[in-house]
């Protein structure tokens, strides 16, 4: 029997941050990753997808040169997909092995196997039993697929496979409008493919404020993305020129012709081969149930991460981990899990982070909007950038914020001032006051907090 102070099950970067952070605080951790270290977000998620988003912006600038006084033929450059490929896992490679280092720490034991449930502090892995006092599980999520026919077919494709592939194609169909297809149709698009998105939902970006979701669509639409919302997918088949995407939009029997489909309907808490019966711990289909220190109805036993879908990114997993540690240690910390900026890094990238003005409305919580526009900001005009939005959302009464929601260039860093600011119970007038720097683009938040 192998014993240790702390068993997790998955080292992405809920685990393996969490490994490294116990190990520092004295506890003997063993960890257990079946995959490459890093988990979905570093080998087939938020960093590949990063990495190709870095090539498209590339590609777009080049494009746009003339806009700029540089004068470029077309005929001059070409996209080389392999030298794509390539880059792409060099990043990720770095980054895994860095990994890697960090989980060769003393402390720290990495099995390189898959872990399941003996018993609530027994867990087994290649045929050997590891026991702890407290075990977290970390498992993340994986892809889901559509219900109907056509799923298998060659072309039809995951983000994991769309991450690898080695052409760009001709007419790219997305099927879905989240976070993960607005990035691919993205990427691609400035790539050089035509794309089709089809959304199930009344608006693209459904978590997000519906007056970012609704002005993004129009700048994605403008720029040349083809966008259907309330339409469902009902198969995919072949057909001479490739694949044929039907769909239902408002009562019609619509299709759409593609070489390539993208399937990106969300992902799924990964539970299966866990055995958590063994363990008695409760899940559903949604992902394992947990309270608010992320511990599941067994003692001991912690869920963080995608497996526990309470908030399905890299970022959150990380911090639930922290804050999973230190339930623990029985130690307190100021972790505030309510407030988690997230970004889609479309073009122009979108962000987020609180409450949606929609929220507010069905919390009964009274709420003024503050609005700004990157077209009167100098610094989007100097790079032109200028299409872009800002929303302020605060309490009436009291001004303090409680959301914003942005589009337009690097907005996934500005949203971090204002999570910040709500970190600390900011108010709208208390961010009127701060000093922003002349010609910075931040200045868009301080428009829309003093307008």
């Amino acid at each position: 029997m192998n014993a240790s102070d702390l068993i997790i099950i998955g080292a992405g970067p809920g685990g393996y941050e969490m490994a490294v952070e116990a190990a520092a605080k004295g506890l003997t951790v063993t960890i257990f990753e079946e995959n490459k270290p890093g988990g979905t977000c570093l080998n087939e998620g938020c960093i590949p997808t990063k990495a190709l988003c870095r090539n498209a912006e590339v590609a777009e600038t080049v494009k746009r040169a003339g806009e700029f006084g540089v004068n470029m033929s077309e005929s001059a450059w070409q996209i080389d997909m392999a030298a794509v490929q390539s880059r792409k896992q060099e990043v990720v490679s770095q980054l895994v092995a860095g990994v890697e280092g960090l989980l060769s720490k003393p402390g720290i034991t990495l099995v390189r196997a898959h872990a399941e449930f003996k018993d609530a502090k027994t867990v087994v892995a290649d045929g050997e039993e590891y026991t702890a006092t407290n075990i977290i599980i970390a498992t993340g999520s994986e892809t889901r697929l559509l219900p109907v026919p056509g799923m298998d077919l060659p072309g039809v494709l995951t983000s994991k496979e769309m991450l690898e592939i080695d052409y760009v194609p001709k007419h790219l169909c997305v099927i879905g409008a989240g976070v993960i297809g607005l990035e691919f149709a993205s990427i691609f698009h400035r790539l050089g493919s035509e794309v089709t998105m089809v959304e199930f939902a009344k608006e693209i970006l459904p978590p997000f404020d519906s007056d970012i979701a609704k002005r993004l669509k129009q700048t994605l639409t403008k720029s040349g993305i083809a966008i259907n919302t309330s339409a469902g997918v009902t198969g995919v088949a072949q057909s001479e020129g490739g694949l044929t995407i039907s769909y239902e939009q408002k009562g019609k029997q619509m299709s759409v012709e593609a070489d390539t489909v993208l399937v990106a309907v969300g992902r799924g808490a990964r539970t299966a081969g866990l055995n958590l019966e063994a363990a008695g711990v409760e899940y559903t289909r949604r992902g394992i149930t947990v309270d608010d220190n992320m511990q599941t109805n067994v003692a001991g036993i912690y869920a963080i991460g995608d497996v526990n879908a309470r908030c399905m990114l890299a970022h959150a997993a990380t911090f639930q981990g922290l804050h999973a540690l230190n339930h623990i240690l029985g130690e307190t910390d100021k972790i505030r899990l309510d407030i988690i900026p997230a970004a889609v890094f479309c073009q122009p990238e979108a962000a987020m982070v609180g409450m949606t003005e929609e929220q507010c409305k069905e919390a009964g919580i009274e709420v003024k909007s503050h609005k700004s526009f990157f077209r009167a900001n100098g610094k989007a005009l100097s790079m032109g950038e200028a299409d872009g939005f800002c929303k302020l959302i605060a309490e009436k009464e009291s001004g303090k914020i409680v959301g914003c929601h942005l589009f337009g260039a690097h907005s996934a860093d500005l949203v971090q001032e204002v999570a910040a600011l709500m970190n600390g119970n900011a108010t709208v007038g208390d961010l009127a006051q701060i000093v922003h720097a002349h010609p910075t683009l931040s200045e868009v938040i301080l428009a829309a907090a003093r307008g």
